[in-house]
């Protein structure tokens, strides 16, 4: 019960600071960004697919960091910075140092004094900078380009990759002396495909952040959830923010998200699915006049039809069939006892 206790709070805690998760798989990683954050100046390797909330976590990190806390966190996007200005970037560079420099600047490292560096993308920082940012790790001192002077910097270096390090160390094409240096403390994010219990949390999150589109959202109908659990999310909780700004921004009433939100906030994948739903709607009202069916028999009579021939696929649990028909093992349940139906399979942990 303590510890149960004790994982929550480590979840609120996180969660203030905008990295959501009530999946147990990431406890221990929250356990360890905790601690990291409380040894300030052990440097943190964050890795995971791309939006699975790196950065997230790195400011996360930075914000646990009481000696750090007040000072900048300052994030480099390394894949974006060009080779032949890196070394200014990082470093900064005197003015007359190079054509175009017509007055001194400070580099990302001194902009980040005292506080933390978030290196996003390490794994694509040009090979001819790698030496040097060993250099200012393990001496703590930065020289501007054009200088000839050092100056001494105390910054906490996060960095975060897209794919793992070790195949590039292994290929040469990242040093195995500044990977051993970056990863001290080694954090693996997974993908949101691996973490679907943390679904309707984010889209609620991700609701409350951008209520400026459409307000009050309180729920998402498990049917959402169902399908979305099937979906592979290459672009990970990233992904699912913009889908749910998407699904907000077409919302005209309600106070939950749910399918047919999602349907109609899709472009091709929605669409299609909404034209082959017209058309068996199509047939079914031409039915019911043809045939003058009472409107609410015709309808629960279609439903039962759809479960008797997914109930009778056979070799199928009630989860899969659940899973099947994009909807949760609560309504299936429900809607089996409503039509007086069995399913004679049960799942293998009942």
């Amino acid at each position: 019960m303590l510890g149960t206790l004790i994982d929550e709070e480590l979840r609120c805690s996180f969660a203030e600071l905008g990295f959501i998760t009530v999946s147990n798989s990431l406890i221990p990683v929250l356990r360890q960004a905790e601690k990291a954050a409380r040894v300030s100046d052990i440097t943190v390797l964050l890795e995971g697919e791309t939006g699975t909330g790196k950065q997230v976590l790195a400011y996360a990190i930075h914000r646990l960091d009481q000696k750090r806390k007040s000072f900048p966190f300052v994030t480099v996007h390394c894949g974006t910075i060009s080779e032949a200005l890196a070394e200014s970037e990082f470093f900064g560079h005197e003015r007359g140092a190079f054509s175009g420099a017509a007055t001194a600047r400070k580099g990302l490292f001194q902009a980040a004094h005292r506080g933390t560096l978030f290196l996003d993308d390490v794994n694509d920082l040009p090979p001819a900078l790698q030496p040097k940012l060993l250099d200012v790790l393990q001496r703590s001192v930065v020289r501007a380009v054009g200088s000839d002077r050092e100056a001494p910097v105390d910054v906490r270096i996060v960095s975060a990759c897209n794919r793992p390090l070790t195949p590039l160390v292994q290929q040469g094409r990242f040093r195995s002396d500044l990977y051993h240096r970056l990863n001290v403390v080694k954090l693996s994010l997974p993908p949101l495909r691996e973490r679907p219990q943390d679904l309707a949390a984010l889209m609620l999150a991700f609701a409350r952040r951008h209520s400026h589109i459409y307000p009050g959202i309180a729920s998402v109908e498990p049917e959402l959830i169902a399908f979305l659990e099937r979906r592979p999310f290459e672009g990970n909780v990233r992904e699912l923010e913009h889908a749910v700004e998407r699904m907000l921004f077409g919302k005209i009433e309600g106070n939950s998200l749910g399918l047919a939100d999602w349907m109609a906030s899709c472009g091709g994948e929605g669409g299609e699915l909404r034209d082959w739903i017209g058309e068996a709607a199509d047939r079914v009202s031409n039915a019911i006049f043809e045939h003058r069916l009472p409107y609410g028999q015709a309808i629960q009579q279609i439903e039962a039809r759809v479960l008797e021939i997914a109930l009778n696929r056979g070799g199928q649990t009630r989860r899969e069939i659940a899973a099947g028909l994009q909807t949760s093992e609560r309504t299936l349940y429900h809607k089996m006892r409503v039509h007086r139906m069995r399913h004679l399979q049960p799942d293998p942990a009942s």
